[in-house]
């Protein structure tokens, strides 16, 4: 095993995994630290933590946990992975978790670059965009956990780490690999540990990476990740592989549960019932009056379900979500859907279901657990960031685990229509 990453939520994890296969690693996205070593071969394990929110001293303890774990299979090099639009807030848990796995690998300095070009995530000068926009005017703003109302990385990271954090910037990374490390060697000398560092394309990403390749720990969005692999091909430690993203193929019932607010899920959601397709909508505010509101939405969906996919959402505008946490706190509001969110899905196995879309990092979080996965196997890319994988055994299931930012408005749609298509190639 060459390369051990730990990412702070599930759809995070995929993501991550996506860059990793498509760049020829063969790779398994674990459901929490496993309790054995893993069967099979593998160039690099993801291990999918819950811990974007969590309190930070617990968001250490599990990520240093998954560190342990990932010492003993091997690993030559450390990946922290966080979301490409750096959720956070000022307690954590970026900087804490960071700086833990720093101490505990013995890093003198590490990158925090969460740039993912692919997906409209660029840095400059240390701000990061979305699109055309700063990350604060972005609809990340009006996140219900982790509003972002700052563009400034390095303002953002300094606020939640002890550690002195400096920023290379666009000037030494277009200069390529030997430049950027020039300035890791003065930050360095300067008192810095923690980099932020710009990047507008993927020819960045790749020589940020190479810049990297000497460093125990890494911590990025999943951009980076694209250039990881052929510093170990460099190394002799990496054949060409032509089939990392093979997966078996599933038959059965098709269902897509959605808990994501983002504005692309929102869009996705909309997009899917205007086409005339099988929606059931899950209220909070009908859940909080108690009774099984799992039960009620998979009893409405028995008859749906015999004719094709069936989309179960919870997704709302930022307005609805505000009205809703304000009756029912923050906290609660989130637990009690994904609670019901994860019924959902073990019903919709239950009922025959093998191939399943979850829409929204926290609901995917919600849904694994309550499925008892432990590991899947990475596929094929959907969209960038977001590819199928399948639950290991004898009876796979297919999931798609998708970050509530990304895929296309015609995602839900388009990512059932793949597996139906003859050939499915990397």
């Amino acid at each position: 095993m060459l390369l051990g990453c730990i990412a702070d939520d599930f759809t995070g994890a995929t993501d991550l995994a996506n860059n990793l296969v498509r760049s020829g690693m063969r790779t398994l996205q674990t459901i929490g630290v496993p309790a054995a070593p893993l069967e099979g071969e593998v160039d690099a394990v993801v291990v999918a933590l819950k811990s974007r929110t969590i309190p930070a001293a617990e968001a250490v303890a599990q990520s240093l946990a998954a560190l342990e774990w990932l010492k003993r299979a091997g690993c030559r090099q450390f990946y922290f992975k966080y979301c490409s639009t750096f959720d956070s807030t000022a307690q954590g848990n970026i900087g804490p978790v960071a700086e833990a796995l720093m101490d505990a690998l013995g890093a003198k300095i590490a990158i925090a670059c969460p740039a993912f070009p692919t997906n409209a995530r660029t840095i400059y000068m240390g701000n990061l965009f979305v699109g055309e926009v700063p990350l604060s005017e972005s609809g990340m703003r009006h996140h219900p956990l982790t509003p972002m109302t700052d563009s400034n990385l390095v303002r953002v990271l300094q606020a939640q780490s002890r550690a002195k954090v400096g920023l290379v910037a666009w000037t030494a990374v277009a200069a390529g690999a030997a430049a950027i490390r020039a300035r890791f060697d003065a930050l360095q000398a300067a008192g810095v540990r923690l980099a932020v560092v710009d990047a507008i394309n993927d020819a960045d990403l790749h020589a940020i990476a190479a810049a990297c390749a000497e460093h125990p720990l890494v911590t990025a969005g999943s951009g980076i990740a694209i250039g990881l692999p052929e510093n170990f091909r460099r190394a002799g430690l990496l054949p060409p592989r032509a089939n990392a993203a093979e997966l078996p193929r599933v038959q059965g019932r098709a269902a897509l549960i959605s808990g994501s607010c983002s504005q692309a899920t929102n869009g996705q959601v909309a997009n899917w019932i205007a086409s005339g397709r099988a929606a059931i909508r899950i209220d909070p505010l009908t859940i909080a009056q108690g009774g099984d509101a799992a039960a009620a939405a998979l009893s409405k969906a028995d008859p749906l379900l015999a004719a094709g996919p069936v989309l179960f959402y919870a997704t709302s505008t930022p307005e609805e979500v505000k009205a809703v946490q304000a009756k029912l706190g923050v906290a609660e509001a989130g637990a009690m859907v994904e609670r019901t969110l994860a019924a959902i899905a073990q019903g919709l196995i239950a009922r025959g279901v093998r191939r399943l879309v979850v829409a929204g990092g926290e609901t995917s979080g919600a849904v694994v657990q309550a499925l008892g996965v432990e590991a899947l196997k990475i596929g094929p890319q959907i969209d960038p960031g977001v590819p199928w994988t399948a639950t290991l055994g004898p009876q796979p299931i297919l999931l798609t685990l998708k970050s509530g930012n990304f895929g296309s408005e015609d995602f839900f749609a388009k990512s059932l229509q793949q597996l139906d298509e003859p050939a499915r190639a990397p």
